[in-house]
């Protein structure tokens, strides 16, 4: 069998999974039935199980990841349809952004740090809780690896979105933008589709702050670069 046909047929399958695994969730909801949770996971069993090499998986498949920049941007609908309640919350969203993405790149950076890992992973995290397309454009001035910076990424994402209830009932949260803020600002694109399930404002303001943390954290990027890892050599 040819390569082409190879990727080829992945695509299909990438397509194929997706869309049962969609019908699944769709019917239980539950983390573990998250396509972005079992569609991977179902895919890399299928790629080892037949020895499919990453370079033939994505050969026609890699425009599918090009169509997350094209999603993302999709969010600010609704957001341009809500102006007034951003207008009337401008100043705490913008300083909720701004602390979001210190203490996101901060922590993350210090812990691998303590925990004495690689440099490239500390780099590769220091992205991790802004969505994909602007995680992967802030990797490269940070010196992150592309490939662990989408790993982080996801994993970023359901972990917030599995946890994100459980900590707002521990710390007591109840306000409906404060919950959307947090989804957007911790767990990107996994955390505002769960801000849409709790409620549209929540939605709304989790769209947002995740853009807005994006674009910050990708200015930003050759700061921190340069902050975190320059200064300090």
């Amino acid at each position: 069998m040819s390569d082409f046909i190879v990727s080829v047929l992945c695509f299909v399958l990438t397509l194929l999974v997706y869309y049962v695994n969609k019908r699944l969730y769709t019917r239980w909801r539950t983390l573990i039935l998250m396509p972005l949770v079992m569609t991977p996971m179902v895919l890399v069993v299928m790629l080892l199980i037949t020895h499919i090499t990453w370079k033939d998986y994505i050969a026609d498949s890699h425009w599918l990841i090009w169509l997350l920049g094209p999603a993302t941007l999709a969010f600010a609908v609704p957001v341009y349809e809500n102006m007034a309640i951003i207008k009337r919350h401008w100043m705490s969203l913008t300083a909720g952004v701004i602390t979001a993405t210190l203490v996101a790149v901060c922590t993350s950076v210090w812990l691998a740090r303590l925990f004495t890992l690689p440099v490239e992973i500390q780099r590769s995290l220091a992205v991790r809780s802004i969505t994909t397309p602007f995680a992967l454009a802030a990797a490269k001035p940070v010196g992150g690896q592309p490939d662990l910076v989408a790993l982080f990424v996801v994993l970023t994402g359901v972990f917030g979105m599995a946890m994100g209830d459980f900590l707002f009932l521990r710390i007591a949260i109840k306000q409906g933008m404060a919950k959307g803020a947090g989804l957007g600002a911790a767990s990107h694109g996994a955390g505002t589709a769960r801000a849409y399930q709790i409620g549209p404002q929540e939605g709304v303001v989790s769209s947002l702050v995740m853009m807005l943390a994006g674009v910050v954290t990708v200015l930003a990027a050759p700061i921190i670069g340069h902050v975190m890892w320059t200064l300090k050599s």
